[in-house]
């Protein structure tokens, strides 16, 4: 009897044991890729690259690519990016050669568009670009107000907008340079960026060159709404122009309430006639259906 008890028993414990198995791999699979709660680390990058000429009066793309790689970002905004532009960038694409060489993935917004300077010849464009290691599932450049001054006219500028995957988490991140003449036109640049944002819930993220300092008028309509990294880490003496004795802080990286700032850097080299800034940053994963999906 204790024998036919004890072989019922070792029987049955093994017809449990594919039962555990399979609940446990269930669990492991299904658990972690949108679940809330669970952060992941990412790091951006702000940079005007006056076109890849540095201080030195030498253009240089590759340099400007090698300070990307090493500076280990994951996304980053780049203003002043010719395209097919002129001699004065050798007719570059900028923004693809530089994807190429980084092996990103890369959206392009022309603020100035001219005809080519021959019959079937790129178009010749001056404007932003955004790089990233992650997919970028959609971009557009949104035009800002350039009022027409009668004299010393100014430059067209927009803000570009992408929504990128990192890692599930689709962000809203935005890209712009703003006038560099007015006050009053970086004021009515700053109100449209910010009623662009405003329309898409979910992460927002903000680069660029604002041509304005953190105390001014412009920067505060911005800090208002969103963190400035550089300010909240208390690192307003930050600066980032001119590159051989900087004296000023005009580019910067915002961000909304949820995203966690853990750094912010600036880079010191003469490439360019910026410094470029660079923040590490926390964001909180939310699920498919809190991701702001359906209002991109």
């Amino acid at each position: 009897m204790f024998k036919k008890l004890f072989i019922f028993t070792f029987i049955l414990l093994l017809s449990m044991i594919p039962m555990f198995s399979y609940s446990s791999e269930t669990h492991a699979t299904e658990l972690p890729m949108f679940e809330r709660g669970i952060e992941t680390d990412i790091k951006v990058m702000a940079y005007n690259i006056h076109h890849g000429e540095g201080t030195d009066a030498i253009l240089d793309l590759k340099r400007i690519a090698e300070i990307i790689k090493t500076s280990d970002a994951d996304i980053i905004g780049l203003q002043e990016v010719d395209n097919h532009f002129s001699e004065r960038s050798n007719f570059e694409d900028q923004a693809k050669w530089l994807a190429n060489y980084l092996g990103m993935h890369y959206a392009y917004a022309a603020n100035l568009d001219y005809e080519p300077l021959q019959e079937g010849e790129h178009r010749r464009q001056y404007g932003t670009a955004v790089i990233s290691k992650y997919p970028i599932l959609s971009a557009e450049n949104h035009l800002l107000t350039n009022i027409p001054y009668p004299v010393n006219p100014t430059e067209q500028r927009g803000l570009l907008e992408t929504v990128i995957n990192v890692r599930g988490n689709h962000v809203h991140f935005y890209n712009t340079h703003l006038d560099n003449k007015r006050a009053e036109q970086r004021d009515l640049q700053i109100r449209e960026i910010l009623d662009i944002a405003k329309q898409k819930e979910g992460t927002s993220i903000f680069v660029g060159d604002f041509n304005a300092t953190p105390e001014s008028s412009e920067i505060l309509k911005m800090t208002a709404q969103y963190k400035d990294v550089f300010a909240e880490l208390g690192q307003n003496d930050d600066f980032t122009i001119p590159v051989d004795k900087p004296d000023r802080r005009i580019d910067y990286i915002f961000t909304s309430e949820d995203v966690k700032i853990r750094t912010g850097e600036v880079i010191n080299t003469n490439a360019s006639d910026h410094l470029p800034i660079t923040a590490e940053l926390v964001l909180k994963k939310k699920s498919l259906f809190n991701n702001g999906i359906g209002n991109n």
